[in-house]
């Protein structure tokens, strides 16, 4: 494989340490072990002028939310974001620090949302948080001084596929209205099998099914939208989208298939393939610097549906394999 250099040195890392696939674990271990890695990949922690925990209300009892406030005054556009980690592992903590680093460089105000996990809690819990989340912190602005008319919603792989289920549910179910969607290699189609190889080094495609099986264990579950949002017969009326994939990602063909069908529908999107790179590199700045151009991009998409422009953070180094439409 065509391998980023960054990307070699770190799966010859892990080979010497020995480090077992997730999908080998028990649930615990694993847990542990990807809010470790994260951590360990994210780089230094970034401060924040404001960081603090609260609830908001969800369909099962209130939901955790960590709420990331850049310095200033007044009602500040918002992102809502969803965690990766298979809708079975991560955590608020595992986004803290693209978080962190969103806050400051778009700037925005970003909630990050504790949705329930799989197998505790299987599809559709998960989307039915997030949606509920989103629509309540949209309705209730004066909670956390945010923007009504300029809240976004995000999220990385499983995250990224609970972010484009939700702006489904917010069309079809009568808000929140979002100003954009980030969707950072996402799933999009749970009844596609995931190409590539084997290497447990990586991210491959038995993880791809061992975290699909603790979310739907019914498998005919698979079809539906809200699980596979590029299932939905109709995604005309979405928010604009950034879909950024990785070349040696198991979920990269279904991601871009999403991103070309969002197009289709008339959704102005942006795709962004970063060659060389594997899934999970977006949390991982500290390892590689496309983790970091990846999140500056991200921030310059913001920044745009925000309109916060005319700040010297509006230019940003364009990203190898650009697909604007």
């Amino acid at each position: 494989m065509s391998l980023h250099p960054q990307v070699a040195t770190y799966r010859a890392a892990r080979a010497a340490a020995g480090t077992p696939p997730l999908y080998t674990q028990t649930l615990a271990e694993a847990r542990a072990a990807d809010l470790a890695a994260i951590r360990a990949g994210g780089g230094a922690v970034e401060p924040v002028h404001e960081v603090r925990d609260a609830h908001v209300p969800g369909p099962a009892g209130d939901l955790p939310v960590r709420v990331y406030r850049p310095a200033g005054s007044g009602p500040l556009p918002t992102l809502v974001y969803f965690f990766g980690g298979g809708w079975t592992l991560g955590s608020i903590d595992t986004a803290d620090g693209i978080c962190r680093r969103l806050a400051n460089a778009v700037p925005c105000q970003v909630v990050t949302v504790g949705y329930r996990l799989a197998p505790e809690h299987p599809f559709p819990a998960a989307v039915h948080d997030c949606h509920a989340a989103s629509r309540w912190l949209a309705a209730h602005p004066e909670q956390f001084d945010l923007d009504p008319a300029r809240v976004a919603v995000g999220g990385d792989s499983a995250g990224g596929n609970l972010a484009a289920a939700v702006t489904l549910l917010a069309r079809d179910r009568g808000g929140p209205r979002l100003a954009a969607q980030l969707l950072v290699y996402p799933n999009t189609d749970q009844t596609a099998t995931a190409p590539g190889d084997d290497d447990p080094l990586l991210f491959n495609r038995h993880s791809v099914a061992w975290y699909r099986r603790h979310y739907l264990p019914d498998p005919a579950a698979a079809r539906d939208p809200l699980a596979s949002p590029l299932l939905a017969p109709d995604l005309t009326g979405l928010p604009p989208a950034l879909v950024v994939t990785a070349e040696h990602d198991p979920l990269r063909e279904q991601g871009e298939r999403y991103a070309h069908r969002l197009r289709a529908a008339g959704v102005p999107t942006t795709l962004t393939r970063y060659p060389g790179m594997i899934h999970g590199f977006f949390a991982m700045p500290g390892v590689f610097d496309d983790g970091r151009r990846a999140q500056d991009e991200a921030a310059a998409f913001l920044r745009g549906r925000f309109g916060l422009t005319g700040t010297d953070r509006d230019t940003v180094p364009a990203g190898r394999g650009t697909d604007d439409g």
